[in-house]
């Protein structure tokens, strides 16, 4: 695919937004890549990472194996992604202490309209497709009642696991890696160590998540070449099951102490916004809430337009 610099600066800048979905608990890195229309390039890419790539670099040279692996494509949304993360991290940390019912009001906006997205590329529901929604669905919906693992102190091998088994979760749609972490107690840690910029620990984690994307991917390619439209219905019940975990409203069941000894809420059930706050007088925060839903939302329609329109413009 011929690609112009501006082109590579679209990409970039999704990857920038599949870095800050990664960061909130709930929502996936993979939820935006599908909607935004490079999900299966990039799983077809990461599955270009083999023995033949050695080969080619080996026989004929960089520049060759580059374009073999998609190379620029990878390098655009690799640096979007790894940017957010690094700007982002403490800024979503804080957001989720002080403002998390505003920024998962976002996100569920966001999340819903994807559903939609998604679900509308399946071609055919048929029993199969509608055995695997539903299954889908209920194990997501299983996954976001899982209590929340202790943050305590955790030795080096175990960021190795965490990585590997977060960044599954991260290019799976609807299944968050970073409520993964928070179900391996390993979600603060790694945030202050991508703040503190620790080097190793962020070095263990990188190799263990890079372990995991390349055995991931390629059980993602083969379904994607033989299993599409079941595929897909999976994919969107995992989207459907998530939402429960980025409902905005939920129940301050106490608090914790995190790795540092701060004291943070535990999250129970999911309420009604009356239950949690004066829904009828339509406080600001209520209010707020409601309007970034919206927002949220919209952000999809506006990101499969654009998408549509490049798709158009690369096949014309």
């Amino acid at each position: 695919m011929n690609r112009n610099l501006f082109d590579y600066l679209v990409i970039t800048l999704k990857g920038f937004a599949m870095g800050a979905a990664d960061v909130v608990p709930g929502v996936s890195g993979g939820t935006i890549a599908f909607i935004s229309g490079i999900y299966e390039e990039l799983i077809m890419s990461i599955n270009n990472v083999n023995l033949d790539l050695f080969k080619t670099l080996q026989k004929e040279g960089i520049k060759a194996a580059w374009t073999q692996l998609n190379g620029n494509f990878l390098l655009a949304l690799i640096l979007g992604i790894g940017t957010s993360i690094l700007s982002l991290a403490s800024i979503i940390k804080e957001l989720l202490k002080t403002e998390f019912v505003l920024l998962w009001a976002f996100f569920f906006g966001l999340v819903i309209a994807s559903i939609l997205f998604v679900g509308k590329q399946i071609e055919k529901w048929d029993w199969k497709a509608i055995l695997g929604f539903t299954i889908a669905a209920i194990v997501a919906y299983f996954i976001t009642t899982l209590p929340i693992g202790k943050e305590e102190e955790i030795p080096s091998w175990y960021y190795l696991i965490a990585g590997a088994l977060a960044i599954c979760a991260m290019i799976l749609p609807g299944i968050s890696g970073a409520f993964i972490l928070l179900l391996l107690g390993a979600y603060d840690p790694v945030l202050t160590a991508v703040k503190n910029r620790d080097i190793q620990v962020i070095a263990i984690f990188a190799i263990g998540a890079i372990i995991g994307l390349l055995s991931f991917s390629k059980i993602l390619k083969w379904l994607f070449n033989n299993y599409k439209n079941l595929t897909l219905a999976i994919l969107t019940g995992f989207i459907l099951g998530s939402l429960n975990k980025i409902w905005p409203w939920k129940e301050i069941i106490g608090t914790r102490p995190n790795s540092h000894g701060e004291q943070v809420n535990v999250y129970g059930k999911s309420i009604l916004p009356s239950t949690f706050e004066s829904f009828n007088n339509l406080d600001a925060q209520t209010t707020y809430a409601i309007v970034l839903m919206v927002v949220g939302f919209l952000t999809i329609f506006m990101m499969e337009k654009f998408a549509s329109k490049k798709n158009k413009k690369h096949t014309s």
